[in-house]
């Protein structure tokens, strides 16, 4: 094993993608815990197709680096999705799924008539970090510790935000500001993520991550903390059993948070027992 991680390591394009990927991870894990409380989840489905129309389209227009173009655009659709989840009068799930069904249709309909279905629209639909450019790696590593230090400098904030909305609106707390915030982080993170996960694994480091440290821990401090672990060792993981059976990085990755999720889950059981 530790053979095979010497050789691992020893090529550059691993190093940068293993700096990356942690990054990416990590951020995810601490948005996906609000996510998952706020029952948000499904937005970031949505947002990963939305991502996925944008790109495609980008790249088949020629633009090198198509992330500097869906990120905004992705932002101000995660804002509309988080606005009418807190619309009771609107069912936000199936605007959800009539946005990101939408997304996707364009995607593939441009695509099929410029540059067809290539390698790079596979890499979008089903990831690989390793086939990321100099360009989207420094971006998805500054990006990356944006939204990492963001999250940090408005914990408390996010915290009562994601817990309480009526009680921070009567202390005074700017909800609207924050909760756009969890958006704009919410799009900046599945976009850059699409990358290493694709658009049909992205979801799986948002919500595992937060859903198998709920299984142990109560408290949003531990739950954000073990969130972060879990999805750094599921990605290393991931990344090991990637290169030494060739198996898809984004597919390995999530085999490691659903054996870390059956795990915690039989701790959890023998706990109760």
């Amino acid at each position: 094993m530790f053979n095979v991680i010497i050789e691992m390591m020893s090529y550059p394009f691993i190093q940068r993608a293993m700096i990356v990927g942690i990054l990416i991870t990590l951020s995810a894990a601490l948005i996906g815990v609000t996510l998952v409380l706020k029952r948000y989840s499904m937005i970031g489905d949505g947002l990963s197709h939305v991502g996925f129309g944008v790109l495609t389209v980008a790249t088949s227009l020629g633009m090198t680096s198509p992330l500097f173009i869906s990120i905004p655009i992705v932002m101000i659709t995660s804002i509309i999705l988080l606005k009418i989840g807190d619309n009771k009068k609107i069912k936000s799930d199936s605007i959800v799924a009539i946005i990101s069904s939408s997304a996707l249709a364009i995607g593939v309909a441009v695509t099929s008539v410029t540059t067809g279905l290539n390698t790079d629209v596979e890499n979008f639909m089903f990831g690989s970090i390793l086939a990321m450019n100099m360009n989207d790696v420094i971006l998805s590593i500054v990006v990356s510790i944006i939204v990492i230090v963001l999250f940090v400098v408005f914990y408390r904030k996010i915290f009562i935000v994601t817990f309480d909305e009526g009680f921070a609106k009567v202390s005074g707390l700017k909800v609207g500001r924050y909760t756009n915030l969890i958006a704009v982080l919410s799009a900046v993170v599945i976009v850059i993520g699409m990358r290493m996960m694709g658009v049909m694994l992205i979801s799986s480091i948002i919500i595992f991550p937060a859903i198998i440290s709920m299984r142990l821990f109560k408290s949003f401090k531990r739950v954000i903390i073990s969130s972060g672990i879990v999805s750094i060792v599921c990605f290393i993981f991931g990344m090991y059993f990637s290169y030494a059976y060739k198996i898809s990085t984004g597919a390995t990755i999530v085999i490691a948070n659903l054996t870390m999720l059956i795990i915690f889950t039989l701790i959890e059981k023998i706990k109760e027992s």
